[in-house]
């Protein structure tokens, strides 16, 4: 049975690259993106394929749309930073409020399975701003009705965005050097390319009902496939 997947967070750097595995996957027949704009090619071109149905939406209205999230699989990689957004209040909303409404609606909707990105250190008792965002979202998504709920946590991700993240660079640049220490493998740096194939490779495979969370090194060993 052919399957549609529905992706927020698709122009940023991971997004992009879920929409491109789940085009290529023969395990879906729809993809169905919702974005503040239209995705584009690496060439700057509207893009453009025959399982891509494209919405752009306004975030701050998703009761007006949220009709539209009707499928099986939900794919979530919207975020932001507190430079880009202004705030820790509009941070706030881009990475929980936001999110949490759409995963609330696909819930409602009967969308079976959420595909997440979280972040390693999730707590919704952190004293750590981003943490405590991450670990909210993750418990309020683990309270829908969903049939099963993929996390994965990744470190640091690397890529081309259109906000300049020099933070995110030098931290980047540090880890690689210390991930070769023991016990700090877990926060090397992952490519927004290689986390989008990853979590779309997880979806292609049966997964067991309930919540399952993967750290980097599962994230990396579903880019190998399953075993032959």
């Amino acid at each position: 049975m052919m399957k549609t997947a529905l992706v927020i967070g698709a122009t940023g750097v991971t997004g992009q690259h879920i929409v491109t595995a789940l085009l290529e996957s023969d395990a879906y027949d729809k993809v169905v993106v919702f974005s503040r704009r239209p995705l584009t090619t690496p060439q700057a071109q509207p893009l453009k394929h025959p399982k891509l149905i494209s919405h752009c939406v306004d975030f701050e209205r998703i009761p007006q749309w949220s009709r539209l999230i009707q499928g099986n699989d939900l794919f979530s990689a919207l975020g932001t930073t507190r430079k880009q957004a202004g705030s820790k209040a509009g941070q706030y909303q881009v990475d929980y409020t936001f999110q949490a409404k759409v995963i609330a609606a696909a819930s409602e909707h009967g969308v079976d399975r959420l595909f997440l990105v979280s972040a390693p250190g999730a707590n919704a008792r952190s004293k750590l701003f981003y943490s405590r965002i991450k670990g909210e979202l993750d418990e309020f998504a683990i309270q829908q009705n969903f049939k099963a709920i993929a996390l994965f946590k990744p470190a640091i991700i690397e890529g081309v965005r259109p906000d300049k993240r020099w933070g995110e660079k030098l931290a980047a640049s540090v880890t690689r050097g210390l991930c070769r220490i023991p016990g700090l493998r877990r926060f090397r740096p992952i490519t927004g390319q290689q986390l989008g194939q990853s979590m779309v490779k997880c979806a292609e495979q049966p997964l067991k009902n309930g919540t399952h969370t993967f750290e980097l090194d599962s994230i990396f060993e579903h880019l190998k496939g399953p075993p032959k």
